[in-house]
């Protein structure tokens, strides 16, 4: 990065700390507020019921009911909230919410304990990294007005992992599993918070996450290649985290925390011909046997937490994410009787099924493999103030952050050719040169200010806010003369509003205004303006005062604006990032959980939920692009737009006592189309064979799940996932037809000290 940039952040660092410290210094007053839950995007859950705006969040407890590690089903049970699947296991998401694009998740502001997680969130948005939902303590979503104070891709909404906090008393934890596809899983951590006399009080917390398996997918084998059952991965976490609460007339507390990701996966880009899915979903071609991910994330920030008073709280933070992925999998097909061809034209019989029997290991041919290596990094300093004041009648709470960050993302890539004979066997190999297939550097540096003001009068909540990016943008292509710089100014800004009818009802509604801003490349070369959208929702939220049902209902609608859309995920195309132009979201969510052993005074609880999504997500204007492979070309106003279900429901219900329990849940997705042209066919805009166009398949599937208490601190649980062992097209990018996951077993112990 600049050098300049780090003199920027530095500078700020010591002017921010230079303005509290006095304060630290001088305050007289004694303050007893508690300000951890503010590194929250929601906090308590039970702060929802007065949030102006739509907001959930899914507990421990709810992740750890079936044994989830994959977000794409922990976010089922949020409505408005659309996943589509890549890999089986989430290990690459497709986040949407109420209607932006779904790929790689690059539309969502992703955070882990409210620190930017995607790899660079500027420079390159789409998250090949996601944080470890396995060994989080909850997930918060926030959608609507309510999303102001974070930032930058607010079209549609935002999701904060929450980290395991540092336990208050002397806490050790271990889950240990095994299933289906020789999986075997760890999670343990320890921790404490230690008090002293004269030193105040130090916490300490340890935590490590280990997945293993070999996933559910068979390579076909050749006589040069015999390890086709291995297609899974290896995934890893580590954290540390450490406080300390000086014994201090005001209150402050001091947080570091380091963790790190590793992950190996032998997963791949390529999909299957349809008559080969219906076949036999979980097949892969041998030519995907060199395919294989491997990533490595460092995560780190220090936290200052201060209350000179008891209306004044201040956070600040100085955070450092770095990452790097090397994406070794097949590009293209050469040499195919004398031809190049892409996969997705392969994979749908271009050549006369020449492509396809490639792929297979029945036709000679050349692989090329692309090494998609590339390096990330980003480092911000944040400071949030929070200021409380007000009278007998009205009540303030202002918050007011501004947020220094910049980030960058080097690509230096390079094509290998293996020579592929009539029968599968590779013959040799041509390695590609370092960098020869892509060499570029990507880097913003922007300032973020915001401004909040939640008020109270009577009965009401009213919540103003805006958000101000200046942002500057620097692209180069080290080995060519293409090169360039400019600058953003972007502009967010919204209002909700909530009436407490009574200690049951609530109404709230809001209208607020998101941008989402294009990579450096996209601004500069493609000239892109950014992503912008009006959203407007009106809903209610209910609660009865036995506390055992509880529901919110949600109309929304969102109007976007020089919608940002990737070509394609999978290098096909142009591979340009384009403003597709306009479009509208609007629909229904409804979410309610009922607890009828609460209700009718039983001995065992009966916990049940229902979520439901209702969605219809529009083109209003005929598409720019004229990219045949791009899957936003050739769209015309009143089409639906890719991968956003029209329809999606999630019920459960579950019987639990002190010593035992089980638990069953269900999903029904309905089928969307796969590109912007809405075609059931796979056919690109040009009328030839592609098979990243047609439509996925609906689908339900459930998981079911059982526990039983040894004693206080040892549980033994086991569950099924895909019960029904459901096989369904999820997607059909990057390349192809992929599946969902075969059924899986699993079980294991939980140890609680």
């Amino acid at each position: 990065m600049r050098k300049h940039s780090y003199f920027l952040c530095s500078t700020f660092a010591l002017t921010t700390l230079s303005m509290i410290m006095p304060i630290a210094v001088t305050a007289n007053e004694a303050s007893d507020v508690k300000v951890l839950d503010k590194i929250m995007v929601i906090g308590d859950p039970a702060n929802i019921e007065d949030m102006p705006g739509s907001a959930q969040v899914v507990t421990k407890e709810e992740i750890r009911q079936q044994n989830y590690d994959d977000i794409n089903r922990v976010l089922r049970k949020v409505p408005g909230v659309y996943v589509r699947e890549e890999d089986g296991f989430g290990l690459f998401p497709n986040i949407s919410i109420r209607g932006v694009d779904t790929s790689r998740s690059g539309k969502v502001t992703v955070m882990e304990d409210g620190i930017l997680m995607a790899p660079a969130t500027y420079s390159a948005p789409s998250a090949y990294y996601t944080p470890t939902v396995g060994r989080m303590s909850g997930v918060e979503v926030l959608k609507g007005s309510s999303q102001i104070q974070y930032g930058p891709h607010i079209t549609g909404g935002v999701i904060n992992y929450l980290s395991t906090p540092i336990p208050l008393e002397e806490t050790a934890y271990l889950k240990a599993s095994i299933g289906s596809f020789n999986e075997v899983r760890t999670h343990l951590f320890a921790g404490n918070t230690f008090e002293t006399n004269a030193g105040g009080k130090f916490g300490v917390l340890i935590e490590g996450y280990r997945r293993k398996n070999d996933g559910f997918k068979s390579i076909d084998e050749t006589a040069d290649f015999r390890d086709g059952d291995d297609t899974g991965f290896t995934k890893t976490d580590a954290m540390i985290k450490l406080s300390w609460e000086p014994n201090t007339s005001m209150y402050q507390r001091l947080e570091f925390k380091y963790g790190s990701n590793k992950l190996n996966a032998d997963e791949t880009y390529l999909g299957l011909s349809e008559a080969d899915f219906k076949a036999d979903p979980s097949r892969r071609y041998s030519a995907s046997r060199f395919d294989n991910i491997d990533t490595e994330q460092d995560n780190t920030y220090l936290r200052y937490t201060i209350s000179p008073t008891e209306s004044v709280d201040v956070i600040t933070t100085l955070y450092t994410t770095d990452f790097k992925r090397n994406w070794y999998k097949l590009k293209d097909l050469r040499n195919v009787n004398g031809n190049k061809l892409g996969l997705s034209a392969a994979l749908a019989g271009a050549q006369n099924g020449e492509g396809l029997a490639c792929l297979q290991g029945n036709f000679a041919c050349t692989l090329r493999v692309r090494a998609n290596s590339r390096s990330y990094e980003a480092r911000g300093l944040e400071s949030v103030a929070y200021f409380r004041f007000g009278s007998e009648y009205v009540q303030h709470e202002v918050k007011a952050g501004i947020r220094y960050h910049e980030d960058q993302i080097r690509r230096f890539q390079w094509d290998d050719k293996y020579t592929q004979e009539s029968n599968g066997t590779i013959s040799g190999m041509s390695p590609g040169t370092p960098g020869g297939a892509g060499d570029r550097l990507q880097e913003t540096e922007a300032l973020a200010l915001f401004v909040q003001d939640t008020i109270e009068f009577g009965s009401w909540t009213v919540t103003p806010g805006i958000r101000y990016e200046i942002l500057d943008h620097s692209y180069e292509e080290p080995k060519g003369t293409d090169k360039g710089d400019d600058k953003m100014r972007l502009t967010a800004g919204g209002v909700g509003a909530a009436y407490e009818f009574n200690d049951s009802w609530t109404g709230f509604g809001g209208v607020h205004r998101g941008f989402s801003p294009p990579g450096p490349r996209s601004a500069i070369k493609g000239g892109l303006e950014e992503e912008t959208s009006t959203a407007y929702e009106a809903g209610a939220r209910y609660t009865n005062a036995q506390k055992s049902l509880a529901a919110e209902a949600v109309l929304f609608y969102t109007d976007f604006e020089d919608l940002i859309v990737a070509d394609n995920i999978g290098g096909t195309g142009s591979g340009d990032t384009e403003n597709f132009g306009e479009a509208s979201a609007y629909g229904l969510e409804f979410a309610a959980q009922y607890d009828a052993g609460i209700a009718n005074n039983w001995e065992i609880s009966n916990p049940s939920f229902i979520s439901l999504t209702y969605t219809k997500a529009e083109q209003e204007n005929d598409a720019k692009s004229e990219d045949a492979e791009s899957i936003f070309s050739f769209g015309e106003k009143g089409n639906e737009l890719p991968y956003i279900p029209e329809l999606q429901i999630s019920i459960g219900t579950g019987i639990e006592s002190t010593k035992w329990g089980t638990f069953i849940t269900g999903t029904y997705v309905s089928d969307t189309y796969t590109s912007a042209s809405n075609v059931n066919n796979q056919l690109n805009g040009d009328g030839k064979p592609d098979s990243r166009f047609g439509k996925t398949d609906d689908y339900f599937v459930a998981d079911i799940n059982a526990f039983y208490k040894v004693s206080d601190t040892v549980k033994l649980f086991a569950g099924v996932q895909n019960l029904f062992d459901n096989e369904y097209v999820v997607s059909r990018q990057p390349h192809g037809p992929r599946p969902g996951m075969e059924r899986f077993f699993y079980g294991g112990i939980e140890l609680s000290l």
